[in-house]
């Protein structure tokens, strides 16, 4: 028996680190997890990378239900590690859900609720050091899909909604170029500023949200703004830095697609063309 989850990134609207409170929507680029029973915890990505985070999202479940048993998850990725993105939130998500319900159907258990998968998966991020703020308003975009408004620190929702089905362009920086590190004190310099993306995000004024906070972030984390300004100029409808780098976001239609991608191919990094996720994290 095994049980497989498909869970999506996450582009940021607001990033909250500087307030507390944030915006996030869902793209179409995912981590897939299967989950079957083992001997023991065994975590077996499909790239070279720590497998802390899996193995913390496996005992929260085993944690929850008292339950001692061994799980093996194999995962599949499309989404770019590392890069502002919400690949943390998209594999906690993934790792719990399949987890919990390879667990509920093996041992006859109560399936956990939404918020209660998560939750876990937060804490289990937290634990693993991968987030500064639990990442609620990341979670909640890849778990439900579209966009989501959170307050964070209390791990509220202030709106949840479908998102217009628009192509999205990611720009990923060189990884030899990458300079930025997450200089907690220096982004907090910007919460008043950031203060008035979040109220723009408050008000649906997403693509506002969005610019504004790219241009605020991309100074204060030392990443070059004028990619996200070259997008608008070829007609992005938005455009921004995506957490805390490297990916820049742009949010496009058919007539601006070919010419932000012209304009982002005078850099060195790389392109990747996506869609808007308003699906969220399900068992396949």
């Amino acid at each position: 028996m095994k049980k497989i989850v498909r869970s999506p990134g996450s582009a940021t609207v607001v990033n909250a680190i500087a307030t507390g409170s944030g915006s996030a929507f869902g793209i179409d680029l995912d981590i897939i997890a299967e989950a079957k029973l083992s001997s023991k915890i065994k975590c077996r990505p499909d790239l070279d990378v720590d497998t802390t985070l899996m193995e913390k999202s496996v005992k929260k479940v085993l944690n929850h239900y008292n339950i001692d048993t061994g799980i093996q998850i194999k995962t599949k990725s499309t989404l770019p590690l590392a890069s502002g993105l919400s690949s943390s939130s998209a594999l906690s998500n993934a790792v719990v859900m399949s987890t919990h319900l390879l667990l509920c159907e093996e041992y006859g258990l109560k399936p956990l609720n939404d918020f209660e998968i998560i939750n876990l998966a937060i804490d289990a991020s937290l634990e693993s050091g991968v987030t500064i703020t639990g990442a609620f308003d990341d979670a909640t975009a890849s778990y439900f899909g579209g966009i989501t408004v959170t307050d964070n620190e209390k791990r509220k929702i202030i709106i949840k909604e479908k998102m217009e089905k628009q192509k999205i362009l990611i720009y990923l920086e060189n990884i030899d170029s990458m300079t930025s590190k997450s200089d907690v004190s220096r982004m907090k310099l910007l919460s008043p500023l950031v203060k008035l993306a979040f109220e723009k995000a408050r008000q649906k004024q997403y693509y506002t949200a969005l610019n504004l906070n790219g241009i605020l972030y991309s100074a204060s984390l030392g990443f070059d703004a004028n990619i996200a300004i070259d997008a608008m100029e070829a007609g992005a409808i938005a455009s921004g830095l995506s957490g805390t780098g490297s990916a820049f976001v742009a949010i496009v239609d058919d007539n601006s697609i070919d010419n932000v991608k012209n304009a982002w191919s005078s850099y060195s990094g790389e392109i990747i063309e996506t869609k808007v996720d308003n699906i969220g994290t399900k068992l396949i």
